[in-house]
Formats: structure tokens, sequence, C-alpha cells
């Protein structure tokens, strides 16, 4: 059976809102990267077969295919063809199961995945906003079909993670100690450097901004809810952020020709969405069913990964599967570390490559909710 291997994987630090990077235009930020992968990993740039980068809101410095900008300002070969995709918060994670679908299907040898997101720069949903000379402002409320299907209720974010919340029996106060939590084991990575062999530096900024030593169970109870009566406040939700990530897929083939010494396998890909009103529920049957097709149990898995759009979300998933807290996001997630969409799901995955080595690990879960219900589910094997 051809197999899928992960030979390195590199991120920037990421930048809080209007901080290190914004300034930085998004196909250098994903250039970044893409420059340092290739040079960290030896490899011919011109043997690559294909660049596929995540990105959100392509519009601006995003648009016209990001991945193929990019690797061109990084001066890589004006051969190599590059692809850019959105599947939302886990599009850079789709990249990587791209990736690795057209190594195992023999299509391809080597293949980039990663994603880019400059969240200052071109604001969340802002892609939304464009049709409005039609009378078109966001993806599916004037849709006479959604309406038909789904009516008129209020379908976002932050409406999903209340009702998760409170479907859970999720409290504030359980929420803003888990959130606490986030920024404690982020700084105590950061401090110890555990994150620094995955970080390419831009310039002199080479630690992340998001993480923040003045959080207290004090500060966060006195913030606000974002919905009137809600249970959620900012500081139990990620940070809106800048960043690019990305990482090498290879086949046996490639392996073997190019002399790698990979640090891991796809052990499992899948994508499964649920309910799009409730939105951000997708990781339980999509972690149940990875599970299922692949005959681990939950206590096979030495780390997860689960992105922290909100805490809600996170401590709803771990109740339904079984998780133990304890290996959960264990450097801190991005309640702490930032969320910048594009490219989060590499960063998720570059950071669970390193934590699985550092630990001795065998298995890593990473799950992230998405847009309209979705959710990827990758497994890696540490090798």
């Amino acid at each position: 059976m051809p197999e899928a291997y992960l030979v390195d994987a590199v991120r920037t630090p990421v930048g809080k809102r209007g901080g290190a990077l914004a300034g930085i235009h998004p196909a250098d930020l994903g250039g970044h990267v893409l420059a340092a992968l290739m040079r960290r990993t030896g490899v011919d740039p011109g043997a690559v077969d294909d660049v596929i980068l995540g990105c959100c809101d392509t519009i601006g410095g995003q648009a016209g295919d990001v991945a193929r900008t990019a690797w061109l300002v990084a001066g890589l070969p004006d051969h190599v063809p590059g692809v850019t995709i959105d599947r939302q918060c886990g599009s850079s994670q789709q990249a990587v199961h791209f990736a690795a679908q057209a190594v195992l299907s023999g299509t391809a040898d080597l293949v980039v995945a990663g994603g880019v997101q400059n969240m200052s720069a071109i604001p969340i949903s802002a892609a939304m906003t464009v049709g409005t000379q039609f009378g078109f402002t966001t993806p599916f409320a004037e849709s006479p079909g959604w309406r038909a299907r789904y009516g008129d209720q209020e379908v976002s974010q932050f409406r999903a993670a209340e009702m998760i919340a409170e479907k859970w029996g999720i409290s504030r106060e359980r929420m803003e100690s888990f959130a606490l939590g986030s920024h404690v084991k982020a700084l105590d990575a950061i401090d110890s450097g555990r994150f620094a062999a995955e970080i390419e530096p831009v310039g002199d900024f080479a630690v992340d901004e998001g993480p923040r030593r003045g959080t207290s169970p004090a500060s966060m109870a006195g913030l606000k809810p974002l919905r009137p009566d809600g249970r959620l406040t900012a500081a139990l939700a990620s940070q809106i952020s800048d960043a690019a990530s990305a990482l090498l897929v290879a086949s046996e083939d490639a392996v073997r020709v190019h002399g790698l010494a990979p640090r891991a396998r796809v052990h499992h890909l899948s994508v499964l969405a649920d309910d799009p009103v409730w939105m951000l529920t997708g990781p339980i049957p999509a972690t149940r069913r990875a599970l299922a097709r692949t005959g681990l149990s939950i206590d096979d898995i030495d780390l997860f990964e689960v992105n922290e759009a909100f805490a809600s979300v996170v401590l709803a998933w771990a109740a339904e599967v079984g998780a133990d807290l304890a290996r959960v996001n264990v450097n801190g997630g991005a309640i702490a570390l930032g969320h910048p969409i594009g490219a989060t799901g590499t960063r998720l995955m570059t950071t669970l490559l390193n934590e699985l080595e550092r630990r001795g690990g065998r298995y890593g879960l990473q799950v992230m909710c998405e847009g309209g219900g979705q959710a990827n589910v990758t497994i890696l094997e540490r090798l």
C-alpha cells in the first residue's frame, strides 16, 4: 500500500492583529515559509509537483491564487504550479489532505501544503461584502434556497458557540479556566523554547505575539459577553492573527530518490460535515468516524490538536469523544496563540509533529471546526 510521508514542517511566528506581521504582503508572508521549507528539506524546488495553500477572504493581496504568487515571490522555479483552496478554518489542513491524496494516488511525488492569512490587512469575512452592489451580503442569508431549507434564523459562529455552551452545560467559569490554561501552556512552551525549531523568524520577529502574561481569572471575569446574556467573551474565543505555515508531503519513491528522512506518515485523513447552523460541532462525529475507520481508540492517541475557535467547542468535543484534556493542545491553542484562518491547519500540524517527537508519542490526531459545519481529521504516525 502506498504511503504519504511528512518530510518537514515550518511556520512563521503568529502575529497578533496590528502586530509584527500586519504590514507584510500575504504573498511575501507565504513565500517566506515556502523558501524556508525548501531550504530546510534540501529538496530541489524544481522537483515539487504542486503547491497547495489554504487561504480565506481571497481578495486584495490574498487574491489571484496566492499559492502561485507566494511561490514566485520566494524566487522558486517558474514551472511549479500552485493552487489556493478555501475550506474555511480547515483550509490548510485540507491542503495537506489534497497533497497526501495526490501522493497516495500516484499522480504526484512531492507536494507542498500550507496556508497563509493576513487578517490585519484583510479582515475576517471581508470577501462576504464584495457583492453588496448586487444585494448579496452573505454567502447564505439572501439565498432563497437556503431560506427554504434553514429558515431566516441567524447563522454565525458566535451563536453556534453559545448554543454549544448551553447544550453541553458548559459554564462561563469552566470556559475561563480552560482559556487561562491555554495561555499558561503557550507561555510555558515559549519560555521553554519548544516552538523554536518549528518557527522561521521574520526578520527580528521570532516569538508568537498572542499569549498574554497578564491573563487572570479576574481579568477574564470582568469582560462583557459577546452576545447579550451570553456566556462567551473575547477571552474565550480565538484571536485574530497573521501567519503562514507549510510542510512537504512525499511519496515513497520521492523519499528514496531524494534521500529524505521523513518524520511522520499520514495514518488517516477524512472530512465530515454536521449541521451548518450549529456549525462548530463537526469535530465530534468526524473524530468518531476517524477512530472507527482506523480501528484506533481514543486512548491510542498520544496527542490531540483541536482548534480553539471557542472554548466551548473543545470542551464539548472532549466530553463527547472521551478525550483526556491533559493530552489536548498541550502547548496552548488558538485562544492564546491565535487563529490565522488559512494558516492554522498546518500551524497546528507543525506543532503536533514536533511535540510527538519531543514526547516520543506514536499517534497524533488533529481536528478543526470549520464554516458550514465541516471538520477535517488527520491522524499522524510519528516515524
